[in-house]
């Protein structure tokens, strides 16, 4: 089965040009079901049935797995099947028709406006690393990309002149965000004063941001850095990259931004995915109401 799924895995990847965290999930969402079958002592996919499907999902269930995590081993089975259908491996689909547990969507974590100056502020800006840090914290909250997309990011990408930031998003879609003028600042001045130190004599490489080894910064790397600033800026709240996203469609939309213009920003497929930061921001908007309607 091994085998299998790592063909599936090269189909996503050159066909469907999945990101390769997506890629990593499917792979080890996969794994577990193949040790699942060789617990059931069964060799193949071909021989799962319906039924062998539905005692995988109640296995899980008995194993305390959060439906959000139930519901993504589902959604990669039935991608596998599909896939294993279409090549001719398997002659029917098992996992056909079953629904996925309803998922409690929960609203995002956000920071204050208060809350992200703090943030922002913390990295020295006498070291060559706090002004990389700076500078991505800037560019993260003015554009709300990804940090898998950050730490992505070449200096081709990035055109202070015109104020913007092309950025590569899943799949194989692409957009364009503007930039504001402070981030702009913070990342000219780490293209200026840092960047050559920290690459390491090598001035032409196109990385962006980069480590103390001259190598491009890694999610992990990025992960740590907001850590090690949330804590020196005393913030309760559990803080990730993730959260910064969030906090800038959150503030966007408080302050009067376009739903749809957010949606093409953050990259989301579908408008649903953006309508959460709606939810959040639901005192701004009757703030708004009461005053813009003439009957409010």
């Amino acid at each position: 089965m091994d085998d299998l799924i790592g063909k599936f895995i090269d189909y996503l990847a050159t066909e469907r040009k999945l990101a390769l965290n997506t890629l990593e999930s499917y792979g080890r969402d996969l794994r577990q079901y193949a040790e699942f079958l060789a617990g059931s002592k069964l060799t193949s996919p071909a021989e799962a049935s319906r039924a062998t499907i539905i005692a995988y999902l109640l296995y899980m269930q008995k194993q305390g797995k959060a439906t959000a995590t139930i519901a993504r081993r589902l959604a990669a089975l039935k991608a596998f099947y599909q896939y294993l259908l279409r090549t001719g491996v398997v002659d029917r689909d098992p996992a056909a028709h079953l629904e996925s547990p309803r998922l409690q969507k929960r609203l995002p974590r956000v920071l204050t406006v208060g809350e992200i100056e703090r943030l922002l502020q913390q990295p020295r800006l006498d070291d060559l690393a706090g002004l990389r840090d700076r500078a991505m914290l800037e560019l993260l909250y003015a554009t709300g990309i990804r940090v898998s997309e950050l730490v992505a990011l070449n200096r081709s990408d990035v055109n202070l002149a015109l104020g913007h930031v092309g950025c590569g998003g899943r799949g194989a879609r692409e957009r364009i965000i503007p930039l504001g003028s402070v981030a702009k600042r913070w990342v000219g001045e780490y293209l200026l004063r840092a960047r050559p130190a920290l690459g390491r004599g090598q001035p032409d490489d196109d990385i962006l941001f980069v480590n103390h080894h001259g190598r491009r910064l890694t999610r992990q790397g990025f992960w740590k850095i907001v850590k090690r600033y949330a804590l020196g800026a005393k913030i309760a709240k559990v803080i990730t990259p993730h959260t910064i996203r969030h906090c800038f469609a959150t503030h966007l939309l408080e302050n009067g931004a376009d739903l749809r213009a957010v949606q093409e920003m953050l990259g989301h497929a579908d408008i649903s995915t953006t309508q959460m930061y709606a939810r959040v921001t639901g005192g701004r908007l009757k703030e708004v109401y009461a005053r813009a309607h003439p009957r409010a």
